[in-house]
């Protein structure tokens, strides 16, 4: 894709946003089964990901670990987020790849230790790019890639979660 093409692609949404900004409030659901086990079953919208427990608390390792779920979305925000600037800006990205790590103390989420933080202490994200850009070009694709990356903003500034429980 490149410029044009990604301008043309969002200008009439961004024209619709502009006129109707009601419209540009979209809920984004995901739904998961108490599954066998200490386990849940999320719909992805392209397969069913079994999430457990991490072997740090005791899981096998066979299941996919929220953590590490939450880490692959920032990474793949991330990217996705980080092409679409580059189209929008004209920096030729050959080839990249985006990291991200975060570091837990098991400590806090077993209970073990009320001082212990449940939760990523700090994430950190790496982006490795084959690109000619030059400083200025790279400066700007890191701003503006951390500005529109959804869940990296949501990471970064945190959010009010509500919670209800349905008892039946």
């Amino acid at each position: 894709m490149n410029v044009t093409e990604l301008k043309n692609l969002q200008a009439p949404l961004k024209d619709k946003y502009r006129e109707q900004p009601e419209s540009a409030i979209i809920t984004l659901k995901a739904e998961g089964k108490i599954g066998e086990g200490i386990s849940c079953k999320v719909e992805t919208g392209k397969a069913i990901v079994e999430a457990g427990l991490h072997p740090a608390t005791g899981g096998t390792g066979m299941l996919a670990c929220s953590g590490d779920m939450l880490l692959e979305a920032l990474v793949a925000c991330a990217g996705v987020t980080l092409q679409a600037v580059a189209t929008a800006i004209e920096v030729n990205i050959k080839s990249g790849t985006v990291r991200a790590e975060g570091d837990l103390d098991f400590r806090g989420t077993l209970g073990v230790s009320k001082e212990a933080p449940i939760g990523f202490k700090t994430i950190r994200m790496e982006f490795d790019l084959d690109t000619d850009a030059g400083e200025e070009q790279i400066t700007a694709l890191k701003k503006l890639t951390e500005r529109y990356c959804v869940v990296y903003q949501t990471l970064a500034k945190g959010v009010e979660v509500n919670t209800e429980y349905h008892i039946k």
